[in-house]
């Protein structure tokens, strides 16, 4: 993100100098500041959907998103999840699709001073030379085609720019990682799928799949994938996360691994941990609150779950630990396929990675171990505009 005019005093402040209580190097602000980052996985839609006083552009005290914080974190682009859990299918999850791509494009259109939908790498570059903030879709779960490529053809049309095929459960035409095999990977519409967003220049997403649906995917497609969210097996062995075979295969295709932020997903400690009594009964407690409204309830669980980690109860993970990831990722994949996918609004963030705003803090730590100004902001986000100028191209041909 670029430097802010304040209008009243023409005043420009590097964004990252902004952060409160954050020793960022002087030389990681300079780079951060310059640099294009992209988050290619957020929930915040959620709160658009569910919510229709939430308003993007002010600051919030809970979440992880908005204008204010993006700014100060230097987040140049963001893909907004158009998300739904995997039960609700058919007509009513076309319907619930079509509704949360709208809300985003509205939050567009009532904040044109801060945001701009993008659909293009040139977008995206060109909304930072303008100073504001790209907003990208992505769709998470291929439940929500309702099997039918005229309703993804649609979604492509309307500006989702990326198809995660499956969310935590089956769909009819491809496994996931956190579900039973039914299918062996792809099924031969699966296989379609994969084959029409090439078409369309929609990068076709990894994460959530199960192991046989990844490698089926990169046996059909013809442009690089890219896993929107994910982070390494190697580390924490949640079957979300990818082996580092996978990685190879992933770097071999061209492809790209947007590390995830998610606690869970991290630590293998945390993973395995059992959740105190005490605990569970809060989360229990706020589940049945919020009924349905996902934003409440992903918002409700990650207080709760990150008290728990400073009282003791529970495993405590630190923002370090999104480094530990993608230095493994570019040790196996290589420093060109390795990106940040955080799951803002949408997980529980470990400690000191509280929202957008301590983006820098990426910057500085891999700085200090060593990376080039250059490789970092492949990692920032020179890797996946890389990744999604190929799709633009494969699409065209």
């Amino acid at each position: 993100m670029k430097p802010l005019i304040v209008v009243a005093a023409i005043l420009v402040v590097p964004v990252v100098a902004l952060m409160q209580g954050v020793d960022i190097s002087p030389r990681a602000k300079q780079l951060h500041d310059r640099a294009i980052v992209i988050d290619s996985h957020d929930d915040t839609t959620q709160w658009l959907y569910w919510d229709k006083s939430w308003d993007i552009a002010v600051r919030h005290a809970d979440g992880n998103i908005d204008v204010p914080r993006m700014r100060e974190g230097g987040l140049d682009a963001l893909f907004f999840s158009i998300w739904m859990p995997s039960e609700v299918t058919g007509p009513p999850a076309v319907k619930r699709a079509l509704d949360l791509i709208d809300s985003v494009r509205e939050a567009v259109r009532k904040h044109p001073n801060d945001l701009v939908l993008a659909t293009t790498a040139a977008d995206i570059r060109k909304a930072a030379a303008d100073h504001k903030i790209a907003a990208l879709m992505g769709m998470e779960g291929g439940h929500m085609i309702d099997n039918d490529l005229g309703a993804l053809r649609q979604y492509a049309a309307l500006g989702v720019r990326y198809l995660t095929l499956t969310h935590f459960k089956n769909n009819d035409w491809a496994d996931s990682s956190t579900d039973k095999p039914a299918h062996n990977g792809l099924t031969p519409f699966g296989k379609d799928v994969v084959r029409e967003l090439n078409r369309l220049g929609v990068m076709v997403d990894i994460s959530h799949v199960a192991d046989k649906t990844f490698y089926d995917a990169l046996q059909v497609t013809s442009a690089p994938v890219i896993a929107s969210h994910s982070s390494c097996r190697a580390i924490d062995q949640h079957p979300r996360n990818m082996t580092d075979d996978m990685l190879r295969a992933l770097a071999k295709n061209g492809g790209v691994v947007q590390i995830n932020y998610e606690v869970s997903f991290l630590s293998e400690e945390y993973r395995t941990a059992k959740k105190p009594a005490d605990v569970q009964a809060a989360l229990d407690a706020a589940a049945n609150r919020c009924g349905t409204n996902e934003a409440c309830s992903t918002s409700e669980e990650a207080k709760i779950q990150r008290q728990a980690m400073r009282d003791g109860k529970l495993p405590k993970v630190t923002w370090e630990k999104i480094i530990e990831h993608i230095d493994h990722a570019v040790k196996v994949a290589g420093v060109d396929h390795v990106g940040l996918g955080s799951d803002f609004d949408g997980a529980t963030m470990p400690l000191g990675m509280d929202d957008a705003s301590q983006l820098p803090r990426i910057t500085d730590a891999l700085l200090k171990k060593g990376y080039s100004e250059q490789d970092v902001e492949k990692i920032l986000g020179g890797n996946l505009l890389r990744v999604m100028e190929a799709v633009e191209r494969a699409a065209k041909k």
